[in-house]
């Protein structure tokens, strides 16, 4: 019996003009906001009273996600009738992934592959977000005959190009990332290479990797190299072979300054181990929103305020960076929403250290007290959520919406 020949990618393009059109105004209906936009162009500051609030010159919405966006949104345009998935979460936002399930479009399990990829079929659309996807989960759903929206960042893109690049001339890839991000496991899976022999090795704090420089020079253990680092190795990954050539790529929303330290950390180890660099490679791949977002928090930082407001999700990555920048310098609160602000006393926020939504107290400022509040937001938060909280805080002192719309 003749095999079957096989299915043929059906990546479907849903950027026509006309479409495209009519996405735009609906996605800026749904998440743009006049009042950012005023602040934005009064140098990021507006004072009522003896309130202030200051955003950052660089906060919210990349070019990468609202690209995922708008292919989301028309995807239902273009398929109106069809049946839409995704695989995981379009970005880490709460407020636009609910946005997609009113849309009937319809979540996938991102960490395994379940029975519901087998129900898939030739008129159903599958969409990748803009985090990527592992290569087990691209050649599920080809094999399934969908069609493919792959909203995919061009900057994580080139991060896969990289690590394939390492992978076939025999070259491990240490990233830097967290082992259970859509975004690494989906580079992960490219690390292995085309022919799945390539290696890579998954490190998140600059304690694993002194703990893989100190392998690097001989000085490890391998049976506690296996334990630490225990479902963030590519399989039969050998410590003793596989650290021989390595190069460091990173998850595109880490930390700058952390990646860069996991960088020169590793080089130093590989020069004392063979007197050179040269089995040590590297580029720089952090996503150049993230850097933006960052840099600009640095300066927002140089300025006297009372607290920092992070808003975004809990499961937002650059986010979650944002908040250690700035918990380093003041009271920071991350907050998913306007929601969270009680009072500016009582703020119910997201603990990084406790991993769960907390309800902490600031200074108390009475009526009197002069107030300056900071704000930025991850590249996955829509201006419609910091205009809602620039209207809660301003609510909270006093300031009707009115107000604050004509300053």
């Amino acid at each position: 019996m003749q095999e079957a020949a096989p299915r043929k990618k059906k990546r479907v393009n849903v950027r026509t003009p006309e479409v495209m059109e009519r996405v735009q105004a609906e996605v800026a209906s749904h998440y743009e906001s006049s009042v950012v936009e005023k602040v934005k162009a009064s140098d990021g500051v507006i004072t009522i009273g003896n309130t202030t609030i200051r955003l950052a010159k660089q906060f919210g919405f990349c070019y990468g996600v609202e690209r995922a966006i708008d292919l989301a949104y028309a995807s239902r345009r273009v398929f109106p009738d069809n049946r839409i998935f995704l695989i995981g979460e379009i970005i880490h936002n709460p407020e636009v992934n609910r946005q997609l399930e009113d849309m009937n479009i319809v979540s996938l399990p991102w960490q395994e592959m379940d029975a519901q990829y087998d129900t898939l079929g030739e008129d159903d659309v599958v969409i990748v977000p803009a985090f990527g996807a592992p290569i087990s989960f691209m050649d599920k759903v080809e094999s399934q005959g969908c069609m493919t929206v792959d909203t995919t960042c061009g900057d994580v893109m080139k991060v896969w190009k990289r690590v394939r690049g390492f992978a076939k001339a025999g070259v491990t890839s240490i990233i830097h990332g967290k082992a259970d991000h859509e975004e690494t496991r989906a580079t992960a899976s490219r690390a292995a290479g085309d022919d799945g022999k390539g290696n890579y090795l998954i490190v998140l704090t600059l304690e694993d990797v002194d703990f893989v420089c100190d392998y690097i020079c001989k000085d490890g253990d391998r049976d506690a190299f296996y334990e630490r680092f225990e479902g963030r190795y590519s399989p039969g990954f050998d410590p003793d072979l596989h650290l021989d050539q390595v190069g460091v790529a990173n998850q595109t929303t880490m930390l700058k300054s952390e990646t860069e330290e996991i960088q020169r950390r590793v080089r130093v180890a590989i020069e004392k181990r063979d007197g050179s660099a040269e089995k040590f490679l590297v580029f720089d791949t952090i996503c150049g929103a993230t850097q933006e977002r960052q840099d600009a928090l640095f300066e927002l930082l140089k300025r006297k305020m009372n607290m920092l407001i992070v808003v975004g999700g809990y499961n937002s990555s650059n986010t979650t960076h944002l908040v250690e920048i700035g918990e380093k310098e003041l009271p920071t609160f991350f907050i998913r929403s306007s929601e969270c602000l009680i009072s500016l006393e009582e703020i119910v926020h997201y603990d990084l250290h406790q991993e769960e939504e907390v309800k902490s107290y600031s200074d108390v400022f009475d009526a009197e007290t002069e107030v300056v509040i900071g704000i930025t937001a991850g590249a996955s938060c829509p201006s419609n959520l910091i205009e809602d909280t620039i209207m809660k805080i301003f609510a909270l002192r006093g300031v009707s919406e009115s107000q604050v719309r004509e300053a």
